[in-house]
């Protein structure tokens, strides 16, 4: 009899480690399916695959998970995090795959009231009709507590073994998880940027002052301290680590500013206006180089060494 195919979405956080585990119990044969953008990275995902001994494909959403993030529809949690909207983009692409590659279904590690805007019922079905799996979305940690799906339907799934699990507790994952010897996964506060609330914050200026940022913008609020003067940001390096990133990540009209005598942080000035950066911030970068150098702070012999990206 030919096996049941299931293209899984993989975070490789517990929950999806364990719908890999209840399918395989069940004989149905796995394709990991992960995700990268600014926002969060594959890395995860590629190491549950390996400890799963289970193929896995990367799609890279980057541009278009920016613009999604910049407008998203069904709006954001706590932070600038988009989960509905995200979730609806990342299935639309497993749907894509499902059909090419003659999947029978697409399966999550979602569970039902786990993450108040993205995983209770209204929002799971609205996921379901949006991504266009309706029927054909299986989320095998809750599936008791769910209509059943067409794959269950036709018999390629045995709903008896599926789950029943719901809300924030993780008893029952971390007792599957002893049950089926998984060691190693994460903790479950996710690896998205975009719940993390400080960064939130700075990405929230960072699309008021400048809506049309890209990636390089992106890259650029993981790293340093960041000051907005009118549409000018000024971000200090932290150590000689981001000091390189910042150094890599400078465009042309940036303005970069070190200390030629004394160690200390690489300062980048960017300006999101077409008007040249006023002195009178460039004199602000300068001080704040010096501030964030314990050995330079009280020092009046600086020296500042002052380039374009």
């Amino acid at each position: 009899m030919k096996k049941t195919k299931a293209l899984v979405l993989l975070s490789g956080g517990l929950d999806s480690i364990l719908a890999v585990k209840i399918l395989e119990a069940q004989g149905v044969k796995i394709k990991g399916l992960g995700f990268k953008s600014y926002f969060f990275n594959e890395k995860l995902a590629k190491k549950a695959a390996k400890e799963l001994n289970i193929p896995i494909k990367i799609i890279d959403l980057s541009k278009e998970h920016l613009n999604l993030v910049k407008k998203p529809k069904y709006g954001y949690g706590k932070g600038m995090n988009p989960c509905i909207d995200c979730h609806i983009l990342m299935l639309k692409k497993a749907k894509n795959i499902m059909l090419k590659e003659k999947f029978d279904l697409v399966a999550t590690g979602e569970v039902l009231g786990e993450r108040p805007m993205s995983q209770n019922l209204k929002s799971l079905k609205l996921i379901e009709k949006k991504s266009g799996l309706k029927g054909y979305l299986l989320r095998p940690l809750s599936a008791k507590l769910l209509e059943p799906t067409i794959p269950e339907k036709k018999g390629l799934i045995e709903r008896k073994k599926l789950l029943d699990i719901s809300g924030r507790s993780r008893k029952r994952q971390l007792k599957l998880a002893k049950k089926f010897k998984i060691k190693s996964y994460p903790s479950p506060a996710g690896g998205c940027l975009l719940t993390d609330l400080e960064f939130s914050k700075k990405l929230k200026d960072l699309f008021e002052k400048y809506p049309r940022c890209q990636g390089n913008d992106i890259e650029l609020l993981k790293l340093g301290r960041h000051f907005w003067q009118d549409k000018v940001k000024i971000i200090v390096g932290r150590n000689e680590e981001e000091n390189k990133k910042i150094r890599k990540l400078a465009k042309r009209a940036d303005v970069l500013i070190e200390m030629e005598n004394y160690p200390g942080p690489l300062t980048l000035v960017r300006s999101y206006s077409k008007r040249k950066v006023p002195s009178r911030i460039l004199e602000k970068a300068r001080f704040l180089t010096k501030y964030y150098s314990t050995k330079s702070r009280q020092k009046k012999d600086i020296k500042f060494k002052i380039l374009s990206g």
